[in-house]
């Protein structure tokens, strides 16, 4: 393989591990993303709905409060206007002691108490100011109070320059009218507006329909033109809470909740910044956004390895079939240098035959009277002699050699296991002697007959024992001891040699088709494992010992023909 396919493969791969990233992300992202924005998008708004309806439900339990207060203080003063008569109540004396007994029983809430005739003059005044014939005839809660059987004012300086409200009962002596009025304290009333507090920023105030505050502004309050254009310019229900959202300031979202009090007078309005209304889902929120990134992180990751491993197996598999390409042409050739060798084997054999016959008939000449007095009769019968027995020995090569590559008799039969192991022997010696190897046999006597494939057992020793020359290192030499015995029914073969011996690591995989520890080019991977396949069809068995530096040893287990035994 040269170098521009050797970078065409890796830019194959590198391609083939990025688009497996990419799709791997895709299909991991987008059930994902969809999960996660359709649950945050559900989650955000019923987490929003759940907040607002809880700040819906105590601004109108603060509304209902506050009205209520407004009316408890209404009918506190109503009652002194109908239990006390307009003498009664001209008096400051008299003025006084039901200003302690309002404040006694209803609270510290109201500040004084007059009584005003219907030219606007005060007549009677009990409390901390000095208000006594003050005239109120020009002020226009004075009129609307004249007007109406009770009035309740919006906050104003007033004469005393200090922030206040008033009740005013409207009462007749049946002459002309009075007006009873009293001042409810505005520190009081705006701690009860104050205490609508939620988190750290949910603050409530009061405002009436001209947009003027009746409580005081807190921080990050709205001013009152703001107030006046974005709020009071919204469609406010007499009943219920409105909802909605604004950004009134440069750095502040609110949410608003606007409720109308004292009859639709007054506007309730309950501010608080989204970040703090909110802050347990934007906490949520981040939350999520960090789990997010860090399941993203590891899908990038995950992607990553696992594509790389895909890879790198597919890169495996592809090396294997290129690899297993290389050797089935390996093993085609060898076939066909396999039947080149039969069809030599077999041109061979004829020649040699005649060779043979020829040798016999120039001996039966030799035994002429006229060539027996030869001076070299004898070392012509001699040189014969050798024609002959090299020309048998030839014989019996090519016979052998027929036999192996073209399986002249691969039916199952009975034979003798010695009988293939020497041939295999002699067809191996000339190989051995030349790696420097020495093969020993040591067969037993007498063995029983099995029942196999003559050819098939050829291969398998065959096998064995050229793997065993191979093991040996040619400069050092060796021995390979073949030998056989008797073994609970089973003629057991051993092959030991002196070789290098195998790695423990490897003693496991020795039967994996197409493993092999020789160098490339040197050997298929596939001899052990079909020689594991030819003995496990017969029902025997294949092991193997062996330890580095010492050698190695296979026992093939072979049963005996059954009616051997």
């Amino acid at each position: 393989m040269n170098c521009e396919e050797i970078t065409h493969d890796e830019a194959y791969y590198h391609n083939l591990t990025r688009n497996l990233v990419i799709k791997m992300i895709i299909a991991s992202f987008t059930p994902l993303i969809l999960i996660t924005f359709i649950t945050s998008y559900k989650y955000n708004n019923a987490y929003k709905a759940k907040v607002i309806a809880h700040i819906q439900e105590l601004v109108e339990k603060h509304k209902q409060n506050i009205d209520n207060f407004l009316k408890e203080k209404l009918a506190n003063i109503l009652f002194l206007s109908k239990t006390c008569s307009i003498p009664q109540l001209d008096d400051e004396n008299a003025l006084q002691s039901k200003l302690e007994q309002l404040r006694e029983e209803y609270g510290p809430f109201f500040v004084d108490i007059g009584l005003i005739n219907d030219e606007g003059i005060q007549t009677d005044y009990v409390g901390p100011f000095n208000l006594g014939r003050v005239n109120y005839s020009q002020a226009e809660w004075f009129r609307e109070a004249m007007e109406k059987e009770f009035y309740i004012s919006d906050v104003f300086l007033g004469i005393r320059g200090l922030p206040h409200f008033i009740i005013a009962i409207r009462k007749t002596d049946g002459t002309r009218n009075w007006i009873v009025r009293t001042t409810i304290d505005f520190v009081l009333f705006n701690e009860l507006v104050k205490n609508i507090r939620i988190g750290e920023t949910g603050r409530a105030f009061i405002v009436n329909r001209k947009g003027e505050l009746q409580t005081k502004l807190q921080a990050n309050q709205p001013d009152t033109e703001t107030i006046k254009k974005h709020i009071l310019s919204k469609n406010i229900p007499a009943e219920g809470v409105e909802v909605f959202e604004g950004s009134y300031s440069a750095d502040h979202q609110s949410i608003y909740l606007v409720t109308t009090l004292n009859n639709g007078k007054w506007v309730l309005i309950f501010q608080q910044d989204e970040k703090d209304a909110f802050s347990d889902l934007y906490q949520t929120r981040n939350l999520g956004i960090v789990i997010f990134f860090l399941g993203s992180c590891s899908i990038f990751v995950m992607a990553i390895f696992l594509s790389r491993k895909m890879v790198d197996q597919i890169r495996k598999s592809d090396q294997e079939k290129e690899l297993m390409n290389e050797q089935i042409i390996e093993a085609g050739k060898l076939a066909s240098l396999g039947e080149l060798a039969a069809g030599i084997a077999h041109e061979i054999n004829n020649p040699v035959a005649i060779m043979v016959e020829e040798a016999g008939w120039m001996g039966d000449i030799l035994e002429e009277e006229e060539f027996k007095n030869s001076d070299n009769f004898k070392e012509y019968q001699r040189a014969l002699n050798q024609i002959r027995n090299q020309g048998i020995r030839c014989k019996e090569i090519t016979h052998k050699l027929l036999s192996f590559a073209r399986k002249i008799d691969s039916r199952i039969q009975d034979v003798q296991l010695n009988t293939i192991i020497e041939e295999v022997v002699g067809l191996s010696e000339k190989r051995a002697r030349f790696g420097n190897v020495e093969i020993i046999s040591n067969l037993a006597a007498n063995l029983p007959t099995v029942h196999v494939s003559p050819s098939e057992m050829q291969q398998v020793f065959l096998n064995l024992i050229n793997n065993a020359v191979d093991a040996i290192d040619s400069k050092k030499g060796g021995s390979i001891t073949l030998s056989t015995r008797l073994e609970d029914q089973m003629i057991v073969v051993d092959i030991e040699d002196t070789g290098s011996g195998i790695a423990p690591a490897n003693l496991q995989r020795i039967f994996d088709p197409f493993f092999t520890t020789k160098a490339v080019g040197k050997g298929t991977g596939l001899g052990l494992s079909i020689c594991y396949g030819i003995i496990k069809k017969i029902g025997g068995e294949i092991s193997v010992n062996s330890a580095v530096g010492k050698g190695t040893v296979f026992h093939v287990h072979i049963p005996v023909t059954r009616q051997d035994t």
